[in-house]
């Protein structure tokens, strides 16, 4: 949407005086128009009309504004394409012929800030570049597919700008820090997989995994650059099916060291987080004050204050081994049972508020990563075997009633099941179906069905980058299954969890390469260092309250 241009009044000729003539008046009008709108206003236009040409979606509109030098602009986001399904079947099966359809990418050229040193960007603004896959000749490359991999990281931000596939070997990357936290951050591009490679059943033989750009940026401040202050998530918040969020830090202790429990407190209990980009104790998430927010942001849970939610609701868990730890976090950090050590796959238990037993939350959690609970790699295919599907249904026929709250996505699991994306496709359509019959079965009793969220699987990370479960084809993954739960009417609210996890996704220091909530513990981690960050799952638990809560 094109930014709306604030017309400063003129002690000769105020607008106001309507006693002109209408004629008089609209010449009037555009010659103000023209001598108030500078060339740097004019690039603003123009890059706002493209960026929205690429179906970029503007969080709120621009507003007119009594202040002629305040230009206010808005957050940036991204929107998951009609037909998603049947686009990435297309463009997945593209045909070649062509030598430029043929070839495979080894390199970029981004025009916009190729060979430019540091480059400086106007902090607040959303700042859209193109780049070109190249060959090993330095051709330009005609057909899209390639899988970037991207990351913006400063002092105090990290984030995944958003790529585009235009198709034609063409892609977009949009740019936007908040004025709060200008200064200099590094532009990374990492070529993970080229021409859909990442979507092969055993994909890690065609991994590319280079780092083909790490550009300097300096975003500047500007007074009259301003953004819309985010607000606090409400239930509608929770409809869009991609998130393109950020993780702000806004505090931390350089003292800090992991204690013999594996923990990190390294703010003082209670430290608050400052609005608006959170709300409550930033202390609890224990990530030395990182915090994550998207299109809204998202209030950080107290034990009391997340008792008063859950107490006699009924939380039923379908998904893979991230829904365990998920759910071990809750308890041990949020609901006050820090005496619960591992959790398994499969159970269905009442917990009481250790301040008041008269309160309790019932979880039930079904792995569905096999119909086996202690066996792995079938995915959405577990619901194949008949006492598989029993047991599901068994927990919506009970006569006390059925689950509020379903919280469900496809897993890690799926990524290494299915041979291709279209029997992938059929097993989200079996999936989905299963679940309409089984809530209809519920309406057909007299009963409302569960909300249902949709909470996007991880980015896997490190070594886990290349394998079959890779973040090229889980974002698909993700985005076939949320199509036929969403094609039926099964979802009620979407977390991408996808999104939340990516920044942290290229090394292991939040993750084992599969999970990111692992319980804490002072020991060598994966990467050979003592100990491990967990926060990223555990900001998941606040932002799945927040679903839950909202009415």
């Amino acid at each position: 949407m094109p930014k709306k241009v604030v017309i400063p009044s003129l002690a000769m000729s105020p607008l106001h005086q309507w006693r002109l003539s209408a004629l008089t008046s609209l010449v009037f009008f555009l010659i103000v128009v023209v001598w108030s709108i500078d060339s740097c206003s004019i690039r603003s236009f123009i890059k706002s009309w493209r960026f929205n040409s690429y179906s970029i979606r503007l969080t709120s509109p621009p507003s007119l504004d009594l202040d002629p030098t305040r230009v206010k602009l808005a957050w940036i986001s991204v929107e998951q394409e009609q037909n998603f399904t049947a686009n990435v079947l297309k463009n997945w099966l593209a045909p070649g012929g062509e030598k430029c359809r043929e070839a495979n990418t080894v390199e970029i050229s981004v025009p916009g800030i190729e060979g430019k040193g540091l480059v400086e960007l106007t902090a607040g603004e959303i700042h859209e570049f193109r780049f070109h896959s190249l060959d090993d000749s330095g051709e330009r490359v005609c057909i899209g597919g390639d899988y970037f991999e991207t990351d913006l990281s400063g002092e105090n931000w990290k984030s995944r700008p958003p790529v585009k596939d235009l198709g034609n070997g063409t892609y977009s990357l949009s740019l936007q820090i908040h004025p709060d936290f200008a200064g200099d951050y590094d532009l990374t591009v990492v070529l993970l997989f080229r021409r859909f490679q990442g979507l092969k059943l055993s994909p890690a033989r065609f991994a590319f995994n280079r780092t083909l750009r790490n550009f300097k940026l300096r975003f500047i401040k500007k007074p009259h650059v301003v953004l819309p202050e985010l607000r606090r998530c409400e239930l509608s918040d929770f409809d869009r099916d991609v998130w393109s969020g950020r993780w702000i830090r806004l505090g931390k202790n350089d003292e800090c060291e992991i204690s013999n429990d594996g923990r990190y407190r390294c703010l003082p209990d209670g430290y608050r987080c400052r609005e608006p980009w959170c709300d409550g104790a930033l202390s609890a998430l224990e990530s030395n004050g990182w915090v994550y927010s998207s299109h809204c942001s998202f209030k950080l849970f107290s034990s009391e204050s997340a008792w008063d939610c859950l107490k006699n609701k009924w939380i039923f868990f379908w998904g893979d081994s991230n829904h365990v730890d998920s759910i071990r976090n809750l308890l041990n950090f949020v609901l006050g049972h820090p005496e619960i050590g591992a959790v398994p796959r499969r159970f269905d238990l009442k917990f009481s508020n250790p301040k008041n037993s008269s309160e309790t939350v019932r979880i039930t959690s079904i792995f569905n990563g096999h119909w086996n609970e202690t066996q792995n790699y079938l995915g959405l295919d577990s619901l194949e075997d008949d006492s598989f599907r029993e047991l599901l249904k068994s927990y919506f026929v009970e006569e006390t009633g059925v689950p509020d709250v379903m919280i469900v996505n496809s897993g890690l699991h799926d990524g290494i099941h299915w041979s291709n994306l279209r029997a992938f496709t059929k097993g989200a359509e079996t999936a989905a179906a299963f679940w309409r019959n089984v809530f209809d079965s519920v309406k057909a009793r007299g009963l409302r069905p569960p909300k249902v969220i949709f909470r996007n699987t991880i980015a896997t990370g490190g070594y886990a980058r290349k394998l079959a479960f890779n973040p090229s084809k889980m974002e698909v993954y993700n985005g076939v299954f949320l199509e036929k739960m969403k094609g039926l009417g099964l979802v009620s609210s979407v977390i991408d969890n996808f999104d939340m996890t990516y920044p942290w996704h290229f090394d292991n220091r939040c993750n084992d390469g599969v999970h990111y909530g692992r319980p804490p513990a002072k020991v060598r981690w994966i990467d050979g260092e003592i100990g491990h960050q967990y926060f990223v799952d555990l900001m998941l638990v606040h932002v799945l309250l927040n679903a839950v809560c909202l009415r």
